[in-house]
């Protein structure tokens, strides 16, 4: 995990949501490409725990506790990073509401809290650091998205009512931030894409998605895979560094192909 080695050598992210499953993945392959990183996480404990995990592999890394909902929070977590670290060259809107996610629950009260996470605290984080990659004239920042933005043909649910359909739909503004973000920050250098994983094996998926719907999507890919959180790193990697340096506004989706079924 040598600074000086690796696709992203010299620079400086912050990754929300590091504490555990993508997000750790994400801090772990960030520090071995050679990035100072700054676990993000409302579990101070875990986020610590990442970052001693790279620390003693001789990278460098900082862990802060932020509710990616405060505005104040959020531009202190930035104020912070620039202090410690020096610079913020990629932002990971990784955090989300996902493991705790309660799909049998479609009220409009629910469905405002999943947005106010995995949407609206995506733009907060996006805004605090903007000043900062403004003023080097450079970034890169990576949202995290899902291919539920993109419904498949699968049996409707039975609800009383039109479902919310709360997560697939933060999501799916997700792609539409990245979009309108894009636009409006490639004139100060800094670019916008985002990563739209299918099924990952985190353990969240393993605690929230029944076996028969997770074989299901298996079975529906063309590579008969599911994935593992280490199967996004390279994309959000390529995404970070400068070999996809005129890249602003793209969702890559990496599902294993099952996409190609919808």
């Amino acid at each position: 995990m040598a600074a000086d080695q690796g696709r992203l050598a010299g620079k400086v992210a912050i990754i929300t949501g590091g504490a555990q499953g993508i997000g750790r993945a994400y801090c772990l392959r960030f520090a071995q490409e050679g990035a100072a990183v700054a676990v993000v996480d409302l579990r101070d404990d875990q986020a610590k725990g990442v970052a001693r995990e790279i620390t003693q592999q001789g990278g460098r890394a900082i862990a802060l506790r932020v509710d990616i909902t405060s505005e104040e929070q959020t531009a202190e977590m930035a104020k912070q990073v620039k202090a410690e670290l020096g610079r913020i060259d990629v932002l990971i809107n990784n955090a989300a509401l996902y493991y705790d996610q309660d799909i049998m629950d479609q009220s409009i009260s629910y469905l405002r809290k999943v947005l106010e996470i995995n949407l609206i605290g995506q733009l907060i984080c996006a805004r605090a650091v903007y000043p900062i990659m403004r003023e080097q004239r450079s970034g890169s920042i990576i949202n995290i998205a899902s291919t539920a933005a993109y419904p498949l043909p699968l049996p409707p649910m039975p609800f009383d009512n039109f479902g919310t359909n709360a997560y697939g739909l933060s999501k799916s503004g997700m792609i539409y931030l990245t979009k309108m973000m894009s636009r409006q920050a490639g004139q100060d250098g800094i670019r916008v894409n985002a990563i739209a994983p299918g099924v990952t094996m985190s353990e969240a998926t393993k605690k929230i998605v029944p076996d028969f719907a997770i074989q299901g999507l298996k079975a529906g890919s063309p590579m008969g895979m599911t994935l593992e959180p280490d199967d996004l790193t390279g994309t959000a990697v390529y995404l970070a560094c400068e070999d996809s340096r005129l890249m602003t506004g793209q969702t890559l989706v990496v599902d294993a192909g099952v996409w190609l079924n919808g």
